[in-house]
């Protein structure tokens, strides 16, 4: 198939686009770069260092599918520069969905976020329940979703819902819980956990890639939202189990981020996928890499550092991001 990748370069795009390759699929990646391009050479890639916002400028002939992942990711970074995030996370993709429909693209594959339910109180969060996302970014991507959605009439839409990722990548990002903790104890001997009450779903990154090559093999599936998050631990749980695998401190302080909530996948599950990996599989990869001296503290590693490295703060029209 001749796909689009929006984020292509990004923490799990670069993974996702290496794995589609493999699949034998002619991909495009439009990707800003801030964070680096860490694909290599292949017959069948092409890599644009392009806007998402400039979507008329993106390559939308014979392409089949579009797996869009570009976006301003997280609460504290899309709190550096709301408008910039309101574009990039929301305009960018209705723009991108309204030249697709038009170019004829078939499927539509949306990285939302299960941040989208805020604070629940239900023992498992399904997809039916009511969003009541609490910040900026939370409402982008539940923004995002109702205007995509509004397209599947004409082509089919699916907007997964994934817990936090973890877990190696080329573009690596050490700003995630499950990573972030790994790092903290591997290089300072212990960890900072802010509150360590709240639950908080996980999802190894290779499972995410398989969740999106799943969607794109199952076209037929019923357009919609799908959680995708499969180890529901508590941030202190996170913390133990990184314990485990590397003696560190475990230090407990106040948190003020409220969100807590057990995703609840079933309805994934019951389409036919298989998650294979595990939060402890990607704290084993951390290590080893670590160890093997792969892991440093460059700044493209930190969402937030890294715009703030590029002036993007407050920054109203710039550059669109991953």
């Amino acid at each position: 198939m001749r796909l689009l990748v929006t984020g292509g370069c990004g923490y799990i795009g670069t993974v996702l686009t290496g794995q589609l390759l493999e699949d034998g699929h002619h991909v495009t990646v439009v990707d800003t770069q801030w964070f680096g391009n860490h694909l290599g050479e292949h017959p069948n890639l092409i890599v644009l260092k392009q806007d998402v916002r400039d979507a008329k400028a993106t390559p939308l002939d014979g392409v089949e599918a579009i797996l869009h992942l570009a976006n301003i990711a997280n609460d504290p970074a899309v709190e550096l520069n709301p408008e910039l995030s309101w574009e990039v996370n929301v305009l960018a993709g209705q723009q991108l969905a309204d030249l697709a429909v038009r170019a004829g693209v078939r499927q539509f594959i949306y990285a939302s976020s299960g941040s989208v339910y805020g604070v629940k109180q239900e023992g498992e969060v399904t997809e039916d329940l009511a969003l009541e996302p609490i910040s900026v970014y939370n409402k982008t991507k539940m923004v995002a979703e109702r205007v995509l959605l509004s397209y599947g009439d004409q082509m089919t839409v699916h907007c997964i819902r994934p817990a936090t990722v973890c877990g190696l990548s080329p573009r690596m990002r050490l700003d995630v819980t499950v990573n972030m903790l790994t790092y903290q104890a591997l290089t300072d001997g212990r960890m900072t956990v802010f509150g360590g009450r709240q639950t908080r779903p996980n999802i190894h990154i290779g499972d995410m890639v398989d969740v999106y090559r799943h969607f794109l093999a199952r076209s037929d599936l019923p357009a919609g939202c799908y959680n995708a998050g499969f180890e529901n631990l508590s941030i202190l749980e996170v913390a133990e189990l990184v314990q485990e695998e590397v003696p560190a401190e475990i230090v407990v302080t106040e948190s003020v981020d409220p969100r807590s909530y057990r995703q609840n996948s079933d309805k994934l599950l019951a389409t036919g996928f298989v998650p294979g990996r595990a939060v402890r599989n990607a704290i084993d990869d951390l290590v080893a890499a670590e160890r093997e001296g792969r892991l440093n503290q460059d700044e493209t590693n930190y969402t937030v550092r890294r715009m703030k490295q590029l002036g993007l703060a407050e920054q109203g029209r710039s550059e669109a991001a991953r």
